[in-house]
Order: C-alpha cells, then structure tokens, then sequence
C-alpha cells in the first residue's frame, strides 16, 4: 500500500498540479495587494474619496451588545475585481501558451527518406521524363 501511495504521489501530473496550486496561490495573494494597496484607492478617489470596505447597506443599527446588521456590498465588489483580474490574466496567459503550443505543432516535421525511396522517386521521376 505504501508503495502504491508513493507511485501515486511522484507521478509528474499530481507534482504539477502541487506546484500550480501553489503559485496559483501566491497570484492570488499577489493580485489581492494590487487591487486593495493600489486600484482600490484610486477608484475611491474618483469616486469622491469613498473607500469600498466602508460601502454597505446597514439593515439594523448596532443597539448595546448587539452589532449592527448590514450588507457590505463594497467588499463584494473589491472581490469580484479581485476574481476579474485573476480570471483576465489566467486567460492571457493560457493564451500565450496555446499560441506557443500551436506554433511548435504547425513545424512540419522533416522525416529524411530512406536510400531505397530516394532511388524510387529518381526512377519515377526519370520514367515521366521518357514519356
């Protein structure tokens, strides 16, 4: 059983799929900084100095104890730019390689002819010369 487990786990596809996750990770972490340390202030100043974390629709006031009930729909929309970043530049990037991969597949393979079907085609060749 150990043995079938560490077949398992060195397979190059399970290591590739590891390293993906994480460094899809830290692109994660990576486009999050760009859009809370420096698109979002911007957006905040065009918008009239507003902060998107602070954006919500209180539904009920905080009363004592009790904290106050509302929809942070600025978080939300400070996630979903999060996701759009993320997705738009998962896409240009799995472009570029179908475009690199594409490339390499239209190379025509160049197969050299063996001695026997060099021979054959100069003895066809110099048949439609007689004719």
């Amino acid at each position: 059983m150990l043995k079938e487990f560490k077949k398992f786990a060195l397979k190059g596809n399970i290591i590739d799929l590891a390293v993906g996750v994480v460094i899809g990770g830290a692109f994660g972490k990576i486009v999050t900084s760009l859009v809370n340390d420096i698109i979002m202030p911007f957006l905040g100043i065009v918008m009239g100095k507003v902060s998107f974390v602070d954006l919500k629709w209180v539904i009920k006031a905080a009363e004592g104890d009790t904290a106050e009930l509302a929809v942070r729909y600025g978080l939300f929309l400070q996630t979903m730019l999060d996701f759009l970043i993320i997705a738009f530049s998962i896409f240009i990037v799995i472009r570029l390689l179908m475009k690199f991969k594409k490339k390499e597949e239209a190379k025509p393979a160049t197969v050299s002819a063996s001695k026997e079907e060099v021979l054959l085609t100069e003895i066809r060749d110099l048949l439609k010369e007689r004719k």
